[in-house]
């Protein structure tokens, strides 16, 4: 993920940032069925994703804790 793709997940809201974790999460699904049925053709997207999905927890974290959620 590029840097701007971080400042962009900063300036979403917590609802956005809800909806981003669930399309997310749906992707990381979807590519353990494929990893599981041997059709996916790159493993590291698998992880990719797990980062993405932690650092949009991480921002959710921080605006709860700065009392903006």
């Amino acid at each position: 993920m590029k840097a701007s793709e971080i400042r962009d997940i900063r300036k979403m809201t917590p609802e956005q940032l809800n909806e981003k974790l669930t399309g997310l999460k749906k992707d990381l699904f979807y590519l353990r069925m494929q990893h599981a049925t041997n059709q996916l053709d790159n493993p590291v997207k698998i992880r990719e994703t797990k980062h993405d999905i932690a650092r949009v927890k991480t921002v959710l974290r921080e605006l709860s804790a700065s009392g903006k959620q």
